[in-house]
């Protein structure tokens, strides 16, 4: 049994305390058993989260006594804290630059020129939502809502809308001038995240769920989640990790914000380490093209992760000084962080995706890390990862890779 298990198990409130719920994750052998068994008014099903092959269940007192019976005699059942998630909480700039420098610093506008520009690929945006701000609304083919249940897109917090943005921009009401990495590719809007950019980790999971499951109808070869909770388990029995595993191996490309938790060491948060992320952490390009100046952003978070202590981020790419779609109207903002470097990373994607579609998603990150350039005052691994992503290069390696098997 998991030891949140007993943690949880061994709560017991004051007599005349206000009745306390619990919302967890039930995980592992058996876990089916479970719905029958909860067929009683203390334990309720939430959400089936066939993708882990668990549930999110909500206890109270009586239930959580019932659920520790059922452990008892279901020795392979597994149960965590269904944890708070968010955004990764990006800085807000007051001064919007007058050039955009991110998408030249990775050089995917080098291959805009050769016509790859993401064209019939999709990324899912697992997020606040995604207003249609006129950058991207054309290019919205699906929307999903976890929140509020609405079926239009939409978005009360603003973060989706920026990522989106930054991911598939196609500069519509800047003349050009603020595009995305990826300018015409999909988007699928996802939100699993409320107005105030919470959610939980069952929300997150329910989210990766949806997209696996129309990746097919709608081309999704590529996630973006720009948000993460604390890690205090191995990735290995994170609920959320093994969701990002799911994915991965279904085909599409899972790339995750590192946190923006930096500078000290072992700050990456979850999914960001799931040893099948492709984990971004962000450069401060210094608003030129030219990467001799460039390095780590200080608030972008560093390995090793704080469990396992594998090496991440994989990564780094522009977050600082973003500027990309504003929910608010038909203009833009700027924001810093890495859930601004994570959709730069993203669009990249959907670039070697639609110059390489048998790739698979392991090739795509191998390419992206191989290729990655060092940058000098960067620091070790653990603070940018193999380095700033170069979208030429990684397309390069692509081309000369041997054929998948």
């Amino acid at each position: 049994m998991q030891a949140v298990s007993s943690q949880l198990f061994s709560a017991r409130p004051p007599a005349a305390a206000k009745p306390q719920t619990y919302d967890l994750i039930v995980t592992g052998t058996g876990v089916q058993d479970l719905v029958s068994f909860s067929n009683r008014s203390d334990l309720e099903v939430r959400a089936q989260l066939e993708l882990i092959g668990g549930l999110a269940i909500r206890a109270d007192q009586a239930g959580l006594e019932a659920l520790e019976q059922f452990c008892q005699s279901h020795q392979g059942v597994k149960v965590f804290e269904d944890a708070p998630v968010e955004i990764i909480r990006p800085i807000e700039e007051e001064i919007s630059p007058l050039l955009d420098t991110g998408a030249p610093t990775i050089r995917a506008d080098e291959l805009w020129a050769q016509g790859i520009t993401g064209k019939g690929v999709t990324v899912a945006v697992i997020d606040t939502g995604i207003a249609p701000h006129p950058d991207i609304r054309d290019r919205i083919i699906g929307f999903h809502d976890l929140v509020n249940g609405r079926s239009e897109p939409y978005d009360d917090q603003g973060h989706g809308t920026h990522v989106a943005g930054t991911v598939a921009g196609d500069g519509k009401m800047s003349d050009g001038v603020f595009k995305g990495a990826a300018p015409e590719a999909s988007l699928v809007g996802v939100k699993v995240l409320d107005g105030s950019g919470r959610g939980k980790f069952s929300d997150i999971i329910r989210g990766i769920q949806w997209a696996v499951e129309n990746k097919d109808r709608l081309g999704i070869r590529a996630m973006n989640l720009s948000l993460g909770g604390r890690a205090s388990k191995s990735y290995k029995d994170d609920p959320v990790a093994q969701a990002i595993t799911a994915a991965a191996g279904a085909g599409i490309v899972p790339c995750v914000a590192a946190g923006n938790s930096g500078p000290g060491s072992r700050t990456i948060g979850t999914p960001a380490h799931a040893l099948d992320a492709l984990t971004v952490g962000a450069d401060d390009d210094r608003a030129t093209r030219d990467i001799s100046d460039d390095r780590v952003a200080n608030f972008s978070s560093r390995g090793p992760t704080p469990v396992d202590g594998l090496t991440k981020p994989d990564v780094i790419a522009p977050g600082v000084n973003i500027t990309a779609a504003d929910n608010r109207s038909n203009g833009y903002r700027t924001l810093s962080g890495t859930s601004m470097a994570t959709p730069m990373t993203a669009g990249v994607v959907a670039l070697l995706v639609q110059a390489h579609p048998e790739a698979r998603v392991q090739d795509i990150k191998t390419a992206l890390m191989d290729t990655a350039r060092p940058l000098d005052s960067g620091g070790n691994a653990n603070q940018q990862g193999s380095g700033l992503i170069d979208a030429v290069e990684a397309h390069r390696r692509l081309m000369t890779a041997p054929e998948p098997q």
